[in-house]
């Protein structure tokens, strides 16, 4: 544990960091789509969204194989459904989101996991909540609510469809984040982040190629730029990330690790007002509310009000 600090204040400390390197996530995702002179997209969803596993992947596999060698067996399951529902398919759809939706939107509807990992939680892992936990994720869930009707006020020419790409993202997350909690509790973070990448990227490197990704001209200035951002993306907001996260999931609860999701609105709203997006004070005031849900949520009672 660095410099000795208590798991009472570490875990405040890796939630702010956590929300500060998901909340950059968007517009980061925003930014390696890119555009062309023309006005088309440098890189298509699933090619950005290969690319991104496959770096991360590499990264990951070469710093951490030997912690992932030590896993056992049994866990191998769990292991790569958490990969597919924790990294693989929320990579492609909010890249796909991305490209109809601005990136401030989607870090407002990514909101909804705390509320989505509570239910989940409660209903299939039988992982216990307290009331001040769901009033939280309640308070939560209407300022973020509030945030896309104000979005959409200052964005009516947006297709809010594609949010429902970030909604199904949101439930892939909320299951990975209730699998970690429940059936890899005992395994170091940096074995399950490792042991994610080791199943998925097979299929990320199937997937570049089926999607043109062998046909991309790698000189161009276009593409560095955006394999920059995805440079970038792939080592804070992906493998500093998860391994930060599975931490915090096991030294709390599936709810408080979610509420990340509450502070990274914050976050990606102040990107996107500095990339040129709409930032109303409707928006500033459900903000507002969101944080006061992230103090309900994150004052975890001892004794949980339900079993």
């Amino acid at each position: 544990m660095p410099f000795n600090i208590p798991n009472s204040r570490l875990k405040y400390i890796y939630l702010v960091i956590l929300s500060i390197i998901w909340g950059t996530s968007f517009i980061l995702i925003k930014k390696a789509l890119g555009q062309d002179q023309s006005g088309n997209l440098v890189l298509q969803p699933l090619q950005l969204g290969a690319l991104r596993t496959m770096i991360s992947g590499v990264i990951l596999i070469s710093i951490g194989w030997n912690s992932f060698a030590k896993t056992n067996r049994k866990d191998w399951k769990w292991l790569a459904l958490s990969g597919l529902l924790g990294t693989f398919f929320p990579a492609f759809l909010f890249a796909y989101a991305q490209t109809e939706i601005d990136s401030a939107v989607s870090a407002i509807l990514n909101s909804t996991v705390p509320l989505i990992t509570l239910i989940l939680g409660a209903v299939l892992f039988g992982i216990s909540f307290s009331k001040r936990q769901l009033l939280g994720v309640i308070v939560g869930l209407s300022g973020a609510i509030g945030l896309v009707l104000a979005g959409m006020e200052n964005n009516p020419e947006q297709n809010y469809l594609f949010a429902g790409l970030v909604l199904i993202a949101c439930c892939c997350y909320a299951s990975n984040v209730n699998i970690i909690k429940r059936y890899l509790q005992n395994i170091k973070p940096l074995a399950i982040a490792t042991a994610n990448f080791v199943f998925i990227l097979p299929l990320a490197i199937i997937v570049f190629f089926s999607a043109g990704g062998g046909n991309l001209e790698f000189t161009s200035t276009e593409v560095l730029r955006s394999l920059g951002f995805i440079l970038v993306l792939c080592v804070f907001g992906t493998v500093a990330a998860k391994i930060m996260f599975n931490k915090l999931v096991q030294m709390t609860s599936p709810v408080f690790a979610s509420s990340v999701t509450y502070l990274m609105p914050v976050v990606g709203l102040i990107w996107g007002t500095l990339d040129g997006e709409d930032f109303s004070l409707w928006q500033g005031l459900a903000t507002g509310v969101i944080i006061f849900a992230v103090i309900l949520v994150t004052r975890e009672k001892k004794k949980p009000a339900f079993d």
